[in-house]
This record gives C-alpha cells, structure tokens and sequence, in this order.
C-alpha cells in the first residue's frame, strides 16, 4: 500500500465537526467535474490511490477513469463497501427481493437464482458475495489492490460476535478478485483479536488514530500499545479528527507512530492537499532521521 491515501468524505458532504461546512461542500462538489479535478489535485501532489465508498457517483467516476487510460494508468482505488444509505433505500423502496435485482451484476440469471436460494435458506453468506459482486462492478478494469468492509458493517458483525462472517468477506475477496481484503473499524484492538483468533493474520485495518482519541474504541493508549507490540497493516483516517486538531499537530503525532503503513485524509482544495502531503514527507522524514541517529 502507498503511504498516503486520498479519501472521499468531502465529496459526499461528510464532515464530523461542522454542518457549515458539510453543506459548503455538498454545494462545492455537486459537480463531478469538480470532484474528478480534485483528485488530480491529489495526483499532481503524489498521491496515486483514491479510497472511497460505493457511492452511486462513484460509477461516473470510474467511467470518466476508464475512458482516460493514459491519464490513470498508474491510479488504484480501494472501493469500502457497501454504502449503507444506497440498499436501506432500496429496500424501503423495492423490498429484499427487489433490491437484489437492482443490484445484481451481469450474469443476472444465475445471480437472481443465488440470490433467491439465499433468501429462501436465509444463506447470509452467499447473499453477501453477491452484494459484493454488485458493488464491484462500477470498478472493472479499474485496479482494486485492497477492497473494504464498511465500519457500519465491521463494527455491527464484531458487536454481534458473528466472526464467520469477517472471515467469509476476506475469503472471497481474495479468492474472486485475487486481492487483500481489509475492514475499516472504530475498535481496532478489538477487531484485531477477533480476526487472529479466526486464523486471519497480519490483517488490514483502517482506523480511526488521532492525537485526540476521537472516534478510537478502548483510548489512544491501547491503540499506541497494539500499534508497538501487534503484527498488523493499519491505515490511520480522521488524523485531524473531524478539523479538531491543527494539521501540522496532527500529522505530527501520526508520522511518530510505528506500524501505521497508510495514512488516509480527504481535502477539497489544492491547497490544503498539498499541505497535508508535505507535512507527511516533512515528519516521516524527520522520525527516520531520528531512528537512525538512535543506532
């Protein structure tokens, strides 16, 4: 995984402190023009993997990537599925039944029939492949190194203590679309336990990790103690929690903790993505500087 990830909260007016300015940017970004430039905001800047819900705008996204190969040729996205609001929708709207036909990929025949033994033999998992199956299909041709379960979903199976199902997702991301599957948790610790126990080793987490303990399940120390004693891949997000915490504070806190291989932000301007940029070389830099002077 790349060391910075671009995330995609301001596109869709997600902003954990202020309505003020989750309404300024649902104005902003009501455009996908505006949403394809600031990525390329974030590739001028380095940063060359996007990480993002499977938002219905997403799918134009993808087509406008798809049709500029040159342009994208090195560009990866990591879809976080699924998008909560999209099938609550759906099924209010069509019902169960009604929303996997909505959804079901390409091969529709045999998809509806799996989808209808499942319904029938309440087979939970195979309706999870296919929903999986249907969230992808705005990605073809798209390169998705590592593919997501949404914290609503992650943190609701772990509440539930349902691990088998944690496990089924990781099992058929990597055997369908032969790549690393990773969930997104608000109790990294205990996700992290769950998931060694089942036999899932050195998993991919992301995580809520900021020098404020906002949104971290179990305090900041337990996560800086799994972050030094545990063999896991995390990705830190909400870094400034929520706008809580000054950028050059909190990229700061971040950068000097070990095991953290990804850092997630969002941004909806050049300037502050190529702020947030700079200052994760500027602190890695200076934290590697000072292990080695440590030898």
């Amino acid at each position: 995984m790349e060391r910075i990830l671009f995330g995609d909260n301001q596109f869709f007016a997600v902003n954990h402190i202020s309505d003020e300015k989750s309404r300024a940017q649902a104005i902003k970004f009501q455009n996908d023009v505006e949403i394809i430039k600031t990525l390329d905001y974030s590739i001028d800047a380095g940063v060359h993997t996007f990480m993002c819900t499977t938002h219905d705008r997403i799918a134009t996204i993808c087509d406008y990537i798809r049709s500029h190969p040159a342009k994208y040729e090195d560009y990866k996205i990591y879809p976080c599925m699924p998008y909560a609001h999209k099938y609550a929708n759906a099924v209010t709207e069509l019902g169960i039944v009604g929303t996997i036909k909505e959804y079901v990929p390409n091969n529709f025949m045999g998809s509806l029939f799996k989808g209808g033994v499942a319904i029938m033999s309440k087979d939970y998992l195979s309706i999870m492949e296919l929903m999986i199956d249907a969230e992808m299909k705005m990605f073809r041709n798209i390169k998705t190194p590592v593919i997501f379960l949404q914290n609503v979903i992650t943190d609701l199976l772990l509440g539930l203590g349902m691990t088998e199902v944690l496990v089924a997702f990781h099992k058929y991301i990597r055997k369908k679309y032969d790549t690393e599957a990773g969930f997104i948790t608000m109790n990294m610790p205990k996700l992290l336990d769950l998931l060694e126990k089942a036999g899932v080793e050195n998993p991919i987490i992301c995580t809520s990790i900021n020098k404020a303990g906002f949104r971290m399940s179990g305090g900041k120390e337990l996560y800086e103690t799994v972050l030094k004693t545990r063999k896991v891949r995390v990705i830190a997000m909400q870094v400034l929690a929520g706008g809580a915490i000054p950028p050059k504070d909190a990229i700061k806190y971040i950068c000097s903790l070990p095991n953290i291989e990804s850092i997630l932000f969002g941004a909806s301007s050049r300037g502050n993505i190529n702020e947030t940029v700079s200052l994760i070389h500027e602190f890695d830099k200076q934290y590697q500087y000072d292990i080695l002077s440590n030898f």
